[in-house]
């Protein structure tokens, strides 16, 4: 059976690569909300809101975009994969050979840069595998009911208050100390968090701040969609008192469930969730991952 990029259709030559403008907006939008190969980053920017960094291409034909790639470093040195969609008149392998290399052309610049991907669909995976993209690990979900109830505390009180836009700059500082490059957010996203999320968090000791998180609504509760407790800290129940002064704002909103992912290897992550009441989904998803310091194919 021929898989999804092998599957023939009308080839379109030759397509004309370049830099996406503001002029692009419809045709993207078009391209993003109306066609089946579509890749988007869970992202704290709609894809149009990139245009104007580098690089985000679009294959261009008959001054029709046929497909766009969106992978500029953020923060700088990791590059996400923001956005590829392909029109279904073409073939998808076809797009990806024609955007692939002048993406990783202009991010080569950096040979440090790493490029990365959570691919959901499976013809967006196809892609990866044959670039020489490689499965670092999985996302797994997590999931909390009402019914399930708050956990009982434990240990000492620890001050937890709403998040404010001053403690923005000391939060991405604890940020950069809490993750690996690959995981960590600039301060604008962390802005653009800051500033979607439902409930914002910080746990202090009136000196320093230890902890925070960010979460979202969902249309059934909400997802826990960032957390972090300074290194030097773990172990002493921060984590665990930021998750459950969550649960229960949630749960005052009437929320029946709230959701988090991690990485499947993060044990200390998955035994705080445990503690506090979530259970795995089943649901998995690849982390790939491109050093351009690799040759290109």
């Amino acid at each position: 059976m021929m898989d999804a990029i092998g599957a023939r259709k009308a080839s379109i030559h030759p397509f004309t690569v370049r830099q996406a403008s503001d002029n692009d907006r419809q045709q993207l939008l078009n391209l993003i909300n109306h066609e089946i190969y579509v890749h988007r980053h869970l992202d704290w920017r709609a894809p149009l809101d990139w245009i104007g960094r580098s690089p985000y291409l679009v294959a261009e034909y008959e001054h029709t975009i046929q497909a766009a790639l969106v992978c500029p470093p953020d923060p700088p040195e990791i590059a996400w994969i923001r956005l590829c969609a392909v029109s279904s008149a073409i073939d998808v392998g076809e797009a990806w050979k024609n955007l692939w290399p002048k993406a990783l052309s202009e991010l080569s610049g950096q040979p440090d840069s790493v490029v990365a991907a959570i691919p959901i669909q499976r013809w967006f995976s196809q892609l990866l595998e044959r670039s020489r993209f490689t499965q670092t690990n999985n996302i797994v979900l997590l999931l909390w009911e009402y019914n399930t109830g708050l956990p009982p505390e434990t240990g000492k009180p620890i001050l937890i208050r709403s998040m404010v836009s001053d403690d923005l700059p000391r939060v991405q500082n604890l940020d950069a100390s809490s993750f690996s490059p690959l995981w960590r957010v600039s301060l604008t996203s962390l802005e653009l968090a800051f500033r979607q999320g439902t409930v914002a968090t910080v746990a202090e000791d009136g000196h320093s701040l230890l902890g925070y998180q960010i979460s979202t609504a969902s249309p059934m509760g909400g997802h826990l969609a960032r957390l972090a407790v300074h290194p030097d800290l773990h172990g002493q129940g921060i984590g665990f008192a930021l998750v459950r002064d969550l649960l229960s704002r949630f749960q005052r909103r009437g929320a029946m469930r709230v959701t988090v992912n991690t990485q499947e290897e993060n044990s200390a992550s998955l035994t705080l969730y445990h503690k506090a009441g979530f259970r795995k989904t089943g649901e998995t998803y690849p982390v790939f991952q491109y050093s351009c310091g690799s040759n290109m194919e």
